[in-house]
């Protein structure tokens, strides 16, 4: 889906192609993982979607997220962290540009702003950091932040 040879899609078929594409990561990775009391790491997760699919492709946020809620099972993060960046420091500086990242300024910008907004709302769910910074500031901050979640799952 990403490579750019793929054309043009439309913004429905793109968000259901991630939606199954969740849905299948739940039922082969996730689920099994939590089962056995696993913590699971992923990439890109439901925020991603509405913000690239919704926010970006100008989809309707409330029918986007009702299938991406239903294709997770309402799975949702302890923890979701944004690497922020402006566009001429991410999508800009990259060479090779996959098919949405070669989506256009507009839809970066509105799919930064659509995380922002997210986190703004619910503070407690998300770390935002500067994508600028060192590997290494960003992984102490991480851990900093993963260090009481991970206690709490712990006693669990």
């Amino acid at each position: 889906m990403l490579d750019p040879a793929t054309g043009e899609m439309s913004p429905r078929a793109e968000a259901l192609l991630y939606a199954a594409d969740k849905a299948q990561h739940i039922f082969s990775v996730v689920r099994p993982a939590l089962e056995r009391g696993a913590i699971v790491v992923c990439d890109r997760y439901v925020d991603s979607m509405l913000a690239y699919q919704g926010a970006g492709r100008v989809l309707q946020l409330a029918d986007l997220e009702r299938i991406a809620r239903w294709a997770t099972e309402d799975l949702r993060p302890d923890l979701t962290v944004v690497l922020d960046a402006e566009l001429r420091d991410g999508v800009h500086a990259k060479a090779d540009k996959d098919r949405l990242e070669s989506a256009g300024d507009v839809f970066h910008e509105r799919t930064r702003l659509f995380f922002l907004e997210l986190a703004r709302r619910e503070p407690e769910r998300y770390l935002v950091l500067d994508a600028r910074a060192s590997r290494e500031e960003i992984a102490a901050r991480v851990a900093a932040r993963l260090t009481p979640l991970l206690s709490s799952v712990a006693r669990r």
